[in-house]
């Protein structure tokens, strides 16, 4: 009876710790909310439960409108994130300017983020073609880097950390014959600017993730993770054409400290979720943690 009784305990205490294992792996990994944009549109916080039950631990933002992050004041939506077990790192801020910089900054914050990310050049400096779907930067990029290098000085004041987020028109030469992207891996100083890579759009723009790693050694702080299918359009990680294994196997180079799932659009009747789920069996793939 002892020994029945002493068996059952450890055959207990063996589940236990199988189960706290299996806790502690469950949530790995982050995506991007402008994935999930429609549905966060309509329930935030049922679609970041949704999130969290995919087993996703890092998130990032892209709504913020009258000091309220999907209409949650920072204190609310830090909150409720912890509840699901989900981390705040990083936000984009499309409408960041240098007079209105101190005030989303001060907001970003207290909502618990870690990284202030300009996704795409501020201050009207880049135009939007919503027939084409196709982006397009103004030629000073001096006049950018510069507004950069202000606003990164505010981020830093307040303890946050500034990146600026690529897509592939940064890799064109201008009229000037500037590659604004090189300019401004060259020009900002790295103690307060550095780069969310975006791996699918470096790829479209014919570059090598890992050929910029090296010769920008660091400065890749977070990772965009989207794959290319055959036809160019965006795909769940691991369902299209992006050697992921090479450019993770350089994460200490890049400087890499996270990774973010991203697919702008889906297709063929995929729906958003189903993409974030598929992209989670990608990381696995490929050995991402």
């Amino acid at each position: 009876m002892k020994n029945r009784f002493l068996t059952k305990i450890l055959v207990a205490v063996l589940l236990l710790s199988i189960s706290s294992s299996l806790f502690a792996q469950k949530k790995w990994g982050g995506m991007t909310l402008y994935t999930v944009r429609n549905e966060m549109g309509k329930d935030p916080k049922a679609t970041l439960k949704a999130v969290a039950d995919l087993g996703y631990k890092y998130i990032e933002a892209v709504d913020y409108k009258d000091g309220k992050f999907y209409g949650m004041t920072p204190a609310e939506f830090k909150s409720y994130a912890k509840s699901l077990g989900l981390k705040p790192i990083s936000i984009h801020m499309g409408a960041m300017t240098t007079s209105n910089a101190d005030k989303l900054i001060a907001d970003v914050k207290a909502a618990g983020f870690k990284y202030f990310v300009a996704p795409v050049p501020p201050m009207g400096m880049f135009k939007f073609d919503p027939k084409t779907r196709s982006l397009a930067m103004t030629d000073d990029v001096e006049h950018l880097t510069a507004v950069l290098d202000t606003i990164s000085r505010k981020a830093d004041a307040a303890g946050l950390k500034f990146l600026y987020h690529n897509h592939a028109f940064e890799f064109e030469k201008n009229s000037k014959g500037i590659v604004p992207m090189e300019y401004m891996l060259e020009h900002l100083d790295p103690k307060y600017v550095n780069f969310q890579m975006d791996l699918y759009w470096v790829t479209k723009a014919g570059k090598d993730p890992v050929e910029l790693f090296q010769k920008y050694p660091g400065r890749f702080k977070i990772w965009h993770v989207k794959d290319m299918d055959k036809e160019g359009r965006f795909a769940p990680v691991g369902k299209g054409t992006i050697d992921f294994g090479k450019i993770l196997a350089n994460k200490k180079l890049s400087g890499m400290k996270y990774y973010i799932v991203e697919q702008d659009q889906v297709f063929d009747g995929m729906e958003p979720m189903e993409a974030i789920r598929l992209s989670k069996e990608g990381l696995i793939k490929f050995g991402f943690k």
